[in-house]
């Protein structure tokens, strides 16, 4: 056969020159060489090695997050002044409620007991008034005691005095007697010897009987003074005793009526606290706001249902809110954190362009910092970490609620692009740093450790 002449057919046939491209020099080594710098360019990109968490908004101050309103005592609710969903001012009302318990269902309670203070009061008044008529009426018997023995007194001193003369009275018979006797003796012998007639014998004799009998009237008035004078000893005794038993028994009723008094003082500052507690229960009838807030999930409606004690009637949201963030990180993570690092978070609700790695280049995050996480781990297996608005970054929209879902990025070390593919390649962990402000402050305690040392 004839062979066709393609070259006199290659001007006129236009797709040949489309399509067959045998005589043509190839750039897939070009494109090869340049996608291979691009990528080492890639890889020797900065990266930011981060942790991401998925966390809730809360608040870090207590008072300001959601809150329930209980019922301070039991009651039964008369009248509703609000509605689920109202906002309401600290110190509005926001249900009132009336007593059933029969130890306060009396209108005038706080009257009567105020009543039983001013009697037990005046018992007190009373008292001290018996207190001080026992007081003088010791002192009188002190006063009559004192009396009593010094009449006493001075009536010893008398028989004293009388005991004196009488015993001077008896030196002066018993020097009688004695020269009587002595007569009387000699007188006998010489009548004995025949000297003296027995006339003179018996003058002698009656003058010693008279000064024996003297001796015996006077010896007889001495027993009978010393006998006065012990009977004067034992009357003093008895005084002293009489009196002393009244006067004890009045210092017993002195202090009888002063531990009455301390207990009227007692039941007094009982009752005293009773009108108190009267007084502020009567003011829990009425149920405030506890701040500024929405009213939120009433657990009570009606009129005339009964509440117990410290039971949840309402739950308040606060108007205000320091907004923060907790989320949950693995205990893998857990050394990785630290206070002061830096987050970025996407809230539910607002939109975001994030590229994890390139956290400049994101759009729609905002800013935070860890301020506190927990040493113990949760029941989820987690541990809290909790994160507040960064106040150098862009402002957390007021939008916000708490509850509402976040999506965190703690920012970790900067590195190179191929170092974290060869890093998560081989399933290591983020690179454990520490934050330069921390860094300088350990530093500054070992410096100060050692000019200790």
């Amino acid at each position: 056969m004839e062979q066709i002449n393609l070259e006199k057919y290659k001007v006129s046939i236009k797709s040949f020159d489309n399509i067959y491209r045998s005589e043509k020099q190839s750039k897939v080594k070009y494109w090869f060489f340049g996608m291979g710098i691009f990528g080492v360019i890639i890889l020797l990109l900065p990266w930011t090695q981060n942790i991401k968490a998925k966390g809730t908004i809360t608040t870090r101050s207590q008072e300001q997050r959601p809150q329930n309103i209980n019922s301070p005592i039991a009651g039964k609710i008369t009248k509703w002044w609000v509605k689920e969903g109202d906002f309401v001012k600290k110190g509005d009302t926001v249900l009132q409620i009336s007593e059933i318990k029969e130890g306060y269902l009396d209108p005038n309670l706080v009257g009567r007991t105020k009543e039983q203070v001013d009697a037990k009061k005046g018992t007190i008044t009373y008292y001290e008034g018996k207190i001080a008529t026992t007081g003088v009426q010791i002192n009188a018997l002190n006063n009559a005691k004192v009396l009593k023995i010094s009449q006493l007194t001075n009536k010893l001193s008398q028989l004293g005095n009388k005991l004196a003369g009488e015993k001077a009275e008896q030196s002066a018979v018993n020097n009688e007697f004695s020269v009587a006797e002595d007569q009387y003796k000699r007188q006998l012998k010489m009548f004995e010897e025949g000297l003296v007639s027995q006339t003179q014998l018996q003058q002698r004799q009656v003058s010693f009987q008279n000064a024996l009998a003297k001796k015996t009237i006077v010896d007889n008035k001495i027993s009978q003074t010393l006998q006065e004078v012990a009977n004067i000893r034992i009357e003093q005794n008895s005084v002293e005793q009489e009196y002393t038993e009244k006067i004890s028994k009045a210092e017993g009723d002195r202090f009888q009526s002063l531990g009455q008094i301390e207990t009227g003082k007692g039941e007094v500052a009982k009752l005293e606290n009773q009108v108190t507690n009267y007084i502020i229960r009567n003011g829990m009838y009425v149920i405030l706001a506890p701040q500024d807030g929405q009213i939120v999930r009433a657990s009570k409606s009606g009129i005339g249902e009964i509440l117990k004690d410290g039971e949840t009637i309402t739950v308040i949201v606060p108007s205000r809110a320091d907004y923060a963030v907790e989320m949950y990180v693995t205990p893998v993570d857990l050394p990785l954190i630290n206070i002061g690092q830096k987050v970025r978070f996407m809230f539910d609700g607002f939109p975001a362009i994030v590229f994890s790695g390139w956290p400049n280049s994101s759009y729609g995050t905002f800013g935070g910092k860890i301020v506190a996480f927990e040493n113990n781990i949760s029941p989820n297996g987690l541990f809290r970490v909790l994160v507040a608005e960064d106040k150098e970054d862009r402002r957390w929209p007021p939008q916000l609620k708490i509850g509402s879902g976040a999506q965190g990025i703690a920012l970790l070390q900067n590195v190179q692009i191929w170092y974290e593919l060869w890093r998560n390649v081989n399933g290591f962990p983020p690179d454990y740093y520490k934050l330069k402000d921390a860094i300088g402050k350990d530093k500054d305690k070992e410096k100060s450790k050692d000019k200790e040392k």
